[in-house]
């Protein structure tokens, strides 16, 4: 059975049925679920979300990207910077980058102002930071592959790709 069509598969639909995922694989459902927690145990699939398009609840949700440069510490380079950042909960996803800035976060909070109070109180202050960019997102389009907004025929379908 090959891992990256399972992980595929997976990654689209983190809801399939295992007897449905072992006959689109044509896979014994045992295999297939000793696969998947074999999987899980080495922690290649790490965890199953939900996507949800705030915008439809009543909920203020604030979502921001946060570019930051750092300086690498010695024997550790960016490591140790990064454990301290991602174990904030408002960290939401986390990169290292190469290009002008060194991370790039994603965070969630109510309010603008909880973001900058983040930025400002928790993240500016840690050792190695040198400069944030906070970046406010408008508007959702597609989020995890998922079309978030409808268009004028009031569906989200994405396009089709012909030869």
């Amino acid at each position: 059975m090959e891992d990256k069509l399972l992980l595929s598969i997976m990654q689209k639909n983190a809801r399939i049925k295992m007897r449905d995922l072992a006959a689109v694989l044509d896979e014994p459902r045992e295999n297939v679920i000793d696969k998947v927690t074999e999987l899980e145990d080495k922690k290649v699939i790490c965890g199953y979300h939900t996507v949800i398009n705030w915008d439809k609840t009543n909920t203020d949700i604030v979502t921001a990207l946060i570019e930051i440069k750092a300086t690498p510490e010695r024997e550790f380079g960016y490591d140790r910077i990064a454990s301290r950042i991602y174990k904030f909960e408002e960290v939401e996803t986390m990169y290292l980058l190469a290009g002008r800035y060194d991370f790039a976060l994603i965070i969630r909070g109510h309010t603008m102002q909880q973001v900058a109070h983040f930025v400002a109180s928790k993240l500016a202050p840690i050792s190695g930071v040198t400069e944030t960019v906070t970046t406010f997102v408008l508007k959702n389009y597609k989020n995890s592959g998922i079309v978030m907004v409808e268009d004028e025929d009031g569906k989200n379908d994405r396009l089709v790709v012909t030869p």
